[in-house]
């Protein structure tokens, strides 16, 4: 009797762990088939958008000597008043207008047989931030005015933004999705299957565009040269098929 009991334990122990690694396999296998039958599809949208701020930056210079320095910094303290007032009768108010301190670089000769005094360059930096993109335009456009003063100005960029892209972003994630369905369909319509539902879906970096341009970067891109933009978002999609 002992020894028939002594072989029932063993049997039943090998039994159960058949047992086991049958469900184990079972469930392995089933979520092979699981995975096997899903799709991930990427999908996009795209929104015109138009710049609501603007910010112009330009700058105006002076070369001397360095026997010149003091009255170069008279001279740039004139043309900061010319400045200033010029942007303020452009209709600017004058908390909109930054001006900066002057900076002085040094201008490095060509070679060393050159015996002219050192020379400088003066400059300051102008920067217009605006809600009113239309007026940062008209600006950037014409400094004839300057000029006729004497004024060494130049542009150095206006770059235009929209600041509700945030709130942009999340209303386009629907069609995204919807695109990304429509080609999961167009994919498994061809094999003879059928979308199920979605299991994840993740939001790719947003590229802010000029119109019609196709110049993206999988880091994301800002275009900030025009005032009319395209929004685009892209998803990754996983759906389930049948």
């Amino acid at each position: 009797m002992n020894d028939k009991k002594a072989f029932e334990i063993p049997a039943i122990i090998l039994g159960v762990c058949f047992i086991i690694c049958v469900l184990i396999l079972g469930s392995f296998l089933y979520k092979m088939q699981s995975l096997n039958n899903t799709l991930t599809v990427t999908g996009s949208a795209r929104q015109k958008v138009v710049s609501d701020t603007g910010k112009f930056i330009g700058r105006f210079t002076r070369t001397v000597s360095i026997n010149e320095l003091k009255s170069g910094y008279q001279l740039m303290k004139t043309d900061n008043t010319k400045v200033f007032n010029y942007f303020k009768s452009q209709g600017i108010n004058i908390e909109d207008i930054k001006i900066s301190p002057v900076s002085q670089n040094e201008i490095w000769k060509q070679n060393e047989y050159d015996d002219r005094p050192k020379q400088y360059t003066l400059q300051q930096t102008v920067e217009i931030n605006l809600n009113d993109v239309k007026k940062i335009e008209a600006i950037s456009k014409d400094f004839s005015k300057l000029i006729e003063q004497d004024v060494l100005f130049s542009l150095d960029r206006v770059e235009y933004f929209y600041s509700k892209l945030p709130e942009v972003r999340i209303s386009m994630l629907t069609e995204a999705i919807k695109d990304a369905k429509a080609r999961a369909e167009k994919i498994a319509n061809s094999s003879g299957k059928r979308v199920g539902v979605i299991k994840s879906a993740s939001m790719g970096v947003v590229q802010v565009l000029s119109p019609n341009s196709v110049d993206v970067s999988d880091y994301g891109t800002y275009d900030t040269s025009t005032i009319n933009k395209e929004v685009m978002v892209t998803v990754k999609a996983l759906f389930t098929i049948k």
